[in-house]
């Protein structure tokens, strides 16, 4: 469950840069954590770039 999530957030990285009109997203990091017992949160970040 948790690379399904990684993979997910990857993805919604990856529109949101292109919604954005980059070409690239460098320094890319997970961030990660637990809700309560039973739940995991997962979030991608870095820097959506256009190459010039």
């Amino acid at each position: 469950m948790l690379e399904e999530s990684r993979l997910v957030s990857i993805e919604r990285l990856r529109k949101n840069a292109r919604s954005r009109g980059a070409d690239a997203v460098v320094m890319m990091c997970f961030d990660s954590g637990s809700i309560g017992n039973d739940m995991q949160s997962v979030a991608a970040y870095g820097t959506a770039v256009r190459y010039v």
